[in-house]
């Protein structure tokens, strides 16, 4: 399945670069670490909700990173009666294309997975839309589970805002989890069974590329 006309679009080679360059010059500045985090709980898996736009693209990164043991693309934000991916691309039903990721904290901390969220997973800039997806069901979105997963978010929120590192306010939205619907089996691990997909190779790929380059001392061996 393809989305938003890129089937035609990046079949002209040529823009191709120029694509790359709009959907990921929203970096301006340096990214800080994390000052507040979650305290790893050994022995016990952690999870995380995210929603950066398409769940394919956000998926293909956290798969990379050491610490995580699974990443599953779903729909988070809505009821459970709407949570299917025909009513979810309405845009009206709430939900946000978002992921869930199970990480052992003893590996990668809830801080660290914020890092690459905002730095390489997704533009934070964005209202409402990710580079060529639009609606609101692409909007980029903490679900935080608990107090301390909500105070590291705002934390590292208000540093990425005070380091500006972008140059545009980051317009995330930061809930408190209720519920994740997992998406239907296609959507699942979508790129690494579809890795000539051509909206696989524009938008999705870069991101992976971007996640080994900036972060090579955290991913899988």
């Amino acid at each position: 399945m393809l989305r938003v006309h890129y089937d035609e679009i990046v079949v002209m080679k040529k823009l191709i670069p120029l694509l790359f360059a709009a959907v990921f010059a929203f970096a301006s500045g340096e990214f800080p670490e994390p000052s507040v985090d979650v305290k790893p709980t050994p022995g016990t898996l952690q999870k995380a909700v995210f929603a950066g736009g398409c769940f394919w693209c956000t998926e293909a990164v956290f798969e990379q990173i050491a610490g995580v043991t699974n990443v599953v693309s779903g729909y988070s934000g809505g009821e459970k009666s709407t949570a299917t991916y025909q009513q979810v691309g309405t845009g009206t039903t709430g939900h946000a294309e978002a992921i869930e990721i199970t990480y052992d904290s003893t590996k990668v901390t809830y801080g660290q997975l914020l890092k690459i969220f905002f730095s390489v997973a997704h533009d934070p800039t964005q209202l409402n839309r990710q580079g060529p997806d639009r609606g609101p069901q692409y909007r980029s979105a903490v679900f935080y589970i608990g107090d301390d997963q909500k105070k590291a978010t705002d934390s590292y929120i208000a540093a990425l805002t005070k380091s500006k590192a972008y140059d545009q306010p980051i317009v995330t939205e930061v809930s408190p989890f209720k519920a994740f619907y997992e998406a239907e089996g296609y959507h699942q691990n979508f790129c690494s069974r579809n890795p000539k997909n051509r909206y696989v190779e524009a938008i999705a790929m870069p991101k992976v590329d971007k996640t080994k380059k900036q972060f090579p001392g955290m991913l899988k061996k």
